[in-house]
Parts: C-alpha cells; sequence; structure tokens
C-alpha cells in the first residue's frame, strides 16, 4: 500500500503552485516576489513555509553558494491525482457521480463542461476498447 500524501494547507499549496508553475528550481528570493499579490511575507515567513515544506517531502532544497535553490521533489499532477482521490472518498463516498451532481447542483460546472466530460469519458473508453 502507498503512503499516503499530506494534504497542503494553503499558504503551502500557494508556494508549491508558483514553483511547479515554473518547471524549474527558484530560489526564494524569485518566489516571494511571486507571491508578492496573494501574500505579504517577508523573507523569513517565506524560509520557514519553505522548511516545512522540504521536511514534509514536498521541496528538495540545494545549496547553490550562499542561496538555497528549491525544486519540487513530488509533481503537481501527482498531488492533484492523490488531492482528488482523497476528496472523492471523504466527500462523496468514492460516487463520481455524486461529484458531479454536487458541482453542477452548485453551478460550479455548467451544461458545457458535461459535454467536455462526456467526451473525455467517450474518448477514455475507446482508447481502453
Amino acid at each position: 500500500m502507498e503512503p499516503k500524501m499530506k494534504r497542503l494547507p494553503d499558504a503551502e499549496l500557494e508556494v508549491m503552485l508558483v514553483i511547479w508553475k515554473t518547471g524549474q528550481s527558484l530560489n526564494s528570493s524569485y518566489i516571494l516576489d511571486q507571491l508578492r499579490d496573494k501574500r505579504n511575507w517577508s523573507l523569513p515567513t517565506l524560509m520557514t513555509v519553505l522548511a516545512r515544506l522540504t521536511e514534509k517531502g514536498f521541496l528538495i532544497c540545494e545549496k547553490e553558494g550562499r542561496n538555497n535553490r528549491y525544486y519540487p521533489a513530488i509533481s503537481e499532477s501527482e498531488y492533484k491525482e492523490s488531492e482528488g482521490k482523497s476528496t472523492l472518498m471523504k466527500l462523496f463516498g468514492n460516487s463520481v457521480q455524486d461529484m458531479v451532481m454536487s458541482l453542477y447542483n452548485g453551478k460550479a460546472i455548467n451544461k458545457n463542461d458535461l459535454a467536455e466530460l462526456r467526451e473525455f469519458i467517450d474518448k477514455v473508453e475507446k482508447e481502453e476498447s
């Protein structure tokens, strides 16, 4: 059985999204600059978050001279897959139909989204047969 991936709090997820978006290793100054519109953090605050993400196994930190560079230890798709499975199980009892119905009733998705989903399902079924 594979170990369960920890869920990231919003602040840590925002940092990971910056790192995943670039697709390369980054220094803390760049990350801080990218977060300016969302978070009013000082550098020590960001460093604490980066250390937490490293301890949790989401980031790898490499020394480069006097600076650190950070890159993801877990891909964005791996995280999304884990969170998707967890949410589906916890909130919807592993029922995709209940999840889609809830999103539709809550107006988070519309008929166009359902049509896209139908096309995706048809494509997957074709590929598997």
